[in-house]
């Protein structure tokens, strides 16, 4: 069967929609990855278990108006429908994609199976007004009558889900590593020549605001040793070059490939994951990043969401700081954090033991087997 897994970037650095195409790919689908291109990038390219094919779109270095934006959308979408309508399975990562599915299935191939994968509560985000809201909770729901399975990242999400379209309940895939047993590295210390008695924080994922990056090296940075790593990329990374030149303590490293990531994440000893509570969608996620401190064996301090909170309080795996604005609140927290945090390495064991990518994968594999198995029975009863 042919599998278009579908995202609405250059993916270059989609570690779940990866994933999901290598562990397709291995259980013998034809899989390849619809992007969209931009000038350093390959249109095609061919990788062991899955392809890539991107088609044109905006050169988002360049600022642009509205218009050519939207321009630029819809000839990506019209690209896209033109090389996928013969596929068996349209995989569609998030709702700017889901026009895709609902032109091809409406009007060239009604057989074809569609797979609405969200990788977030995708109305509820900080940035959307009441009406943008409004307005794309009708599109979502519009669109998911075209949809046959639905695969989402937390449960609240897809209890959501099933409240607002009245849909079954969608099938839950965390974001999660590959179980793998790393022996622990030191590459940041070498890197930075870090004292040994320094204990590593660190945040590694997305460099934007409302993420609690900058807000807990304002907690952190007059701690005595300690060290605070920030590695990855975004609209934040000349403010923390700048910062970097005078802080004590504070380290910068650009965002590594996949295949080394969980090295860097070892060679730290505490994880950083305390985004703002600004939305639905923050409020009911758990980040990739979450699973990879814990794959490598670290403790994580989170924020007050809802959702990070019950999965600390659970597992007993890191601390939670519920005001991430509160220097008083970090500072009664920070002795206990400091003498406790090498004893929650049994519980971050167990954790590694349920939340693999191996799971996961079987999951991903029952929904697909199910989608085959339909249409199979319809080619039988044609």
């Amino acid at each position: 069967m042919k599998v278009a897994n579908l995202v609405f970037n250059t993916f270059t650095n989609d570690s779940r929609v990866l994933k999901e195409s290598i562990s397709l790919g291995k259980a013998g689908y034809a899989v390849e990855v619809i992007a969209h291109s931009s000038r350093e990038l390959k249109e095609f390219e061919e990788h062991e278990f899955y392809k890539i094919r991107r088609f044109s779109y905006l050169d988002r270095s360049q600022k642009k108006s509205i218009l050519s934006k939207l321009g630029a959308y819809i000839k990506y979408l019209k690209e896209s429908i033109k090389y996928v309508k013969e596929f068996d399975v349209l995989h569609c990562n998030d709702l700017d994609t889901l026009p895709i599915a609902f032109v091809v299935k409406q009007f060239y191939n009604k057989k074809i199976k569609v797979v609405y994968d969200a990788h977030e509560h995708e109305t509820e985000r900080w940035h959307q007004s009441d009406f943008d809201k409004k307005v794309l909770k009708y599109v979502e729901k519009f669109f998911l009558k075209y949809v046959d399975e639905v695969i989402t990242v937390s449960e609240p999400i897809a209890n959501d889900y099933v409240k607002l379209y009245n849909i079954k309940q969608p099938t839950l895939i965390f974001n999660t590593p590959q179980k793998i047993e790393i022996t622990k590295k030191d590459i940041f210390r070498e890197r930075f020549n870090i004292p040994k008695e320094h204990i590593i924080f660190l945040y590694q994922g997305g460099l934007q605001p409302r993420r609690g990056i900058l807000e807990f090296y304002e907690l952190i940075k007059n701690k005595e040793q300690t060290s605070y790593i920030i590695m990855g990329f975004g609209e934040l990374k000349e403010k923390i070059l700048e910062l970097t030149k005078t802080a004590k303590n504070l380290y910068f490293l650009d965002a590594v490939s996949p295949d080394v990531l969980l090295d860097y994440t070892s060679s730290a000893d505490i994880g950083v994951c305390i985004e703002e509570n600004l939305c639905k969608s923050w409020d009911y996620a758990l980040p990739n990043k979450l699973f990879e401190y814990s794959m490598v064996g670290l403790p994580v301090i989170v924020s007050g969401l809802s959702e990070l909170k019950r999965f600390i309080n659970e597992n007993q795996n890191g601390y939670v700081i519920e005001d991430i604005f509160d220097q008083n609140e970090f500072d009664e927290l920070f002795p206990k954090i400091i003498e406790t945090y090498k004893e929650k390495s049994p519980h971050i064991e167990k954790i590694k033991d349920e939340y693999n990518w191996q799971n996961q994968e079987k999951k991903l594999l029952e929904l697909y087997q199910k989608l085959t198995t339909q249409k199979l029975l319809k080619k039988a009863t044609v």
